[in-house]
């Protein structure tokens, strides 16, 4: 991440409450692409009097201000990460809910390439796969 959510959050000049400080926080350290619930747990764990709702407006107000990129991986909750990091695509384990980011440069030629044949100059995209892993027992039983 280029930047701080905490310093894009000042820039931005969103009030900083000690309780949205803590969110953000968590949000920073964040290695994977929690839901609000699992915000929830992890900035309780710092200041037990975060509620709930207290996430839930935190993270819209982030999202609304572009710090925050939402994702919906097709399993009902609505997932975050930082907004400005370093372009990736996601694998979604269907089995266990993991997401694993990657980035393939063959992937990113081929999408450029596909956009330029069909008449456009590609500005952006997004790149979700879904799979379970190759020894599975639901794969074997198929």
């Amino acid at each position: 991440m280029s930047d701080s959510i905490i310093g894009k959050c000042e820039r931005s000049g969103l009030r900083l409450t000690d309780q949205r400080r803590v969110i953000a926080s968590v949000l920073e350290e964040a290695d994977d692409h929690p839901d609000v619930e699992e915000l929830h747990r992890r900035a309780s764990r710092i200041d037990p009097r975060i509620s709930i709702a207290t996430v839930y407006r935190t993270v819209k107000l982030f999202e609304e201000a572009g710090i925050l990129e939402k994702h919906d991986f097709g399993d009902g909750r609505a997932r975050y990460e930082a907004a400005d990091r370093d372009h990736h695509d996601h694998l979604i384990d269907l089995l266990t809910g993991a997401v694993i980011e990657f980035v393939d440069p063959e992937i990113e030629a081929l999408q450029e390439k596909i956009a330029s044949k069909l008449g456009y100059r590609l500005k952006g995209h997004r790149l979700e796969l879904y799979g379970i892993p190759l020894e599975s027992k639901e794969d074997k039983d198929t």
